[in-house]
């Protein structure tokens, strides 16, 4: 993804004055909710932190979980390491698709197959995926 591209391009149900229509994932930061942490602006229409951090406010329309992506620069979470034990893939693999834009997918799956035969070569890496994801 290129750092100018908005993360809500793929059509995400998000407001019409979401931050992720306007800035790239990692660029804002994402709260469980409104609060006085993170006050409207009546006269830019949008949420920011005391630092002057866009928010969103609505992590399961934008598909993040809250964090401080912004303020922390934290990683989005489809740029967190891959788990080392297959076990754990499900829960990682659910977590990181539901957030990471379309271009990225790929490379997760990709990760998640080489944990998974690196574990067991017999492995029903698509059983996993459905699971992960139904």
């Amino acid at each position: 993804m290129k750092e100018s591209d908005a993360f809500a391009r793929d059509g995400r149900p998000v407001c019409g004055v979401c931050p992720s229509l306007r800035h790239p994932g990692g660029k804002f930061d994402v709260v469980e909710r409104p609060s006085r942490d993170c006050p409207f602006d009546p006269a830019t229409g949008h949420r920011f932190t005391a630092a002057g951090i866009p928010v969103c406010v609505h992590p399961e329309r934008v598909g993040l979980p809250a964090a401080p992506y912004a303020s922390e620069g934290l990683r989005l979470p489809w740029e967190t390491p891959p788990p080392s034990e297959a076990d754990e893939v499900p829960a990682w693999l659910r977590q990181v698709l539901t957030a990471a834009p379309a271009d990225a997918c790929d490379e997760v799956i990709q990760q998640a197959t080489q944990i998974l035969l690196a574990a067991d070569l017999d492995a029903d890496v698509t059983a996993v995926l459905r699971a992960a994801l139904g």
